[in-house]
């Protein structure tokens, strides 16, 4: 069963709630959003495999520890995931990226595929999912289905801002993906939007309305 990690470090509740602010800038909600992602990859990452290797260090041999594998691809979900991105690459330097887009089909209101590209070893690395916002979960787990579909196994998502919903879809259809969430808020509002949360984050943002 997935678990799901609603995470509590005060520096990450602390910039969790200036994004929250209405007054808060495009300019400083970017900064912070990354610097949040940076905060939850440290800590979402905490259950890595490691492994010994043996160096040479300018005193003398060592028996040192390094991650096991292929080590880690980071694949944001198409527009507002891009936030998250760099901010997890400042402490993770040597993953790769992929790009997921979707846009929700007007008629039948499902998540439709608009472009897939993934590193070559996707399958080989632990995948972390990232988007700011997981809502109704539509995207989410359509995003992870994909991966799966493509050979991808060692799935992770991680969001800021969570709706029970959300949390409730993405345990029920993928209960093999870890979540990792920022904040677990009240409930959606009638037109789909995270309460309290903080508005779009896409367009927050990127200064778009």
């Amino acid at each position: 069963m997935a678990k799901v990690i609603v995470m509590e470090h005060p520096l990450i509740q602390h910039k969790i709630g200036w994004i929250r602010r209405t007054a808060t800038s495009s300019r400083d909600f970017r900064e912070m959003v990354g610097e949040i992602a940076m905060l939850m990859c440290y800590e979402a990452t905490r259950g890595l495999e490691l492994e010994d290797v043996e160096i040479e260090t300018p005193i003398c041999p060592a028996t040192v520890k390094q991650l096991k594998g292929k080590k880690l691809a980071v694949v944001p979900i198409l527009r507002a995931g891009l936030g998250m991105v760099d901010g997890m690459l400042s402490i993770i330097p040597t993953a790769k990226v992929g790009h997921i887009g979707l846009y929700r089909d007007p008629s039948t209101l499902e998540p439709v595929e608009y472009y897939c590209k993934l590193p070559g070893d996707c399958t080989e690395r632990e995948v972390f999912v990232v988007d700011p916002m997981l809502a109704t979960g539509g995207s989410a787990v359509a995003a992870i289905q994909m991966l799966k579909e493509k050979g991808v196994k060692n799935i992770h998502f991680m969001c800021i801002i969570a709706a029970p919903e959300g949390v409730k879809a993405m345990t029920e259809v993928h209960p093999d993906v870890d979540l990792y969430v920022g904040a677990l808020d009240k409930h959606l509002n009638g037109h789909g939007y995270i309460v309290p949360g903080l508005g779009d984050a896409g367009d927050r943002i990127f200064g778009t309305k």
